[in-house]
């Protein structure tokens, strides 16, 4: 996607101006339900007939229940997947309901889920404590370790897994040599791109099958709205990989095989009539209209969200009392050459650091900042840092925290919007107190 498209369709995709009333910007329809043409119009949606729940379009007039889809979530889903190159999306309540509504439909117990260790806590604590409860074993490896890969991967693996930008080590690995591990074993390749964004990085160009996202972070960009979002590429051959919910008669929904029903859309209808009226982790129509309104200036703000961090960590890594910085853009990263193939139009909006003298140097340093927030949120327009060893990692133990790219000193700093030199000043005068 060129750098004019992408700020076009942060604008336009997925939306007109609405046909009732004409208005320009979206309407948020707060309903739950939907009135039928008559009784042989409700059965024929029921049964997914005459292709309802358009990827397509958000007025189809094919609506059935706002807990399966709804015309002001669905502008924000069509968007969405306009923007990662996708065939369709799903709005959910966060970025984890995202990542288990994907689970849901392509695991269940006795297989396994082979994913990066470089993660959110979040997401590891999903795998290693929600994931098992239902049978479903996790192998993590080293995010690098493309051999590691393909040693975990076996006939019960149901998906293998990574971010684009590695929370919190900010690693980037060999995107389209992990696709091709994933693919050469017959299993999909699921990469959270919440670090990223589309503006960043398109993993459908390099052979993703599944994108998830927290929107709350900087999709939406504000602090003010929790959601997420799950993106289908279109076309995995799900039928040849053997997956039941997508490509065999499911019984749970009058028995209809979704990859011959659908297509190349096969995992997006599955996941909407499956997943979502299932699970009911549907996004609210007023935090999909939210999320719409931020999504119009996401290149705007993540092209100065990277430009403030490439400067912030410049002026990190010259600091005597600063012992190390992870930032992508810097040569010195591990994966900086990855990050440079991966990532378009810089190099996103975190940096990790750790003080030279460490653990309690680390912690206090985030309560002497005055104008960076101490929060547990990153993605914000705020500039937001935090001290992950002792907040929001401390449930993992010392090997997990090491292996998620945790370390005692490790300071999270999400750059935000503000003066590049107020950024500074802020952080300097915080190290300075706290060494």
């Amino acid at each position: 996607m060129s750098d004019d498209d992408i700020y076009t369709d942060a604008l336009h995709a997925g939306q007109e101006p609405d046909p009732a009333t004409g208005s320009r910007a979206p309407p948020i329809y707060q309903t739950t339900s939907y009135v039928f043409d008559d009784d042989e119009h409700a059965a024929e949606l029921f049964a997914l007939e005459g292709e309802p729940m358009s990827y397509a379009d958000a007025y189809t007039g094919k609506n059935i229940y706002s807990r399966i889809m709804n015309p002001t979530t669905m502008m924000l889903e069509n968007r969405l997947a306009k923007l990662e190159g996708g065939i369709g999306c799903m709005t959910t309540a966060s970025g984890m309901s995202s990542l288990d509504l994907a689970t849901f439909l392509l695991a269940e117990s006795g297989d396994n889920i082979v994913t990066a260790s470089a993660l959110y806590g979040g997401t590891y604590t999903y795998f290693t404590h929600t994931a098992s409860r239902r049978g479903i074993d996790t192998r993590f490896v080293d995010t690098l370790d493309y051999e590691g890969y393909e040693e975990a991967i076996d006939e019960d693996t149901a998906y293998l897994h990574a971010e684009t930008i590695g929370n919190p080590a900010l690693v980037t690995p060999d995107l389209e040599r992990l696709a091709d591990i994933a693919h050469d074993n017959g299993v999909p390749l699921f990469l959270d791109n919440t670090f990223a964004t589309p503006y960043l990085c398109n993993p459908f160009d390099y052979g993703a099958d599944l994108i998830w996202h927290s929107t709350t972070k900087w999709i939406h960009g504000s602090g003010s709205t929790i959601g997420g979002a799950l993106v289908d590429a279109g076309g995995s051959p799900w039928d040849e990989w053997g997956y039941e919910e997508i490509a065999e008669d499911n019984p749970a929904y009058h028995g209809v095989n979704f990859a011959e029903r659908f297509g190349d859309a096969a995992f997006t209808f599955a996941a909407r009539a499956r997943g979502l009226r299932d699970l009911g982790n549907q996004q609210s129509p007023f935090d999909g209209w939210a999320t719409l309104q931020k999504l119009e200036s996401l290149p705007l703000r993540l092209q100065r969200h990277s430009d403030n961090a490439m400067a912030v960590a410049e002026y990190l890594e010259a600091h005597p009392a600063v012992a190390w910085v992870n930032y992508p853009g810097l040569e010195s990263h591990e994966t900086h050459d990855n990050a440079s193939e991966y990532l378009d139009n810089g190099y996103g909006g975190m940096i990790t650091f750790g003080l030279a003298a460490g653990y309690e140097a680390g912690k206090r340093v985030c309560r002497e900042t005055e104008l960076a927030s101490l929060v547990a949120n990153v993605g914000d327009a705020k500039t937001l840092i935090i001290h992950p060893a002792s907040t929001t990692h401390q449930q993992l133990t010392d090997e997990e925290q090491q292996a998620s790219g945790v370390t005692d000193d490790l300071v999270r700093l999400s750059v935000g919007l503000e003066g590049t030199q107020d950024i500074i000043d802020d952080l300097d005068q915080a190290i300075e107190t706290a060494s």
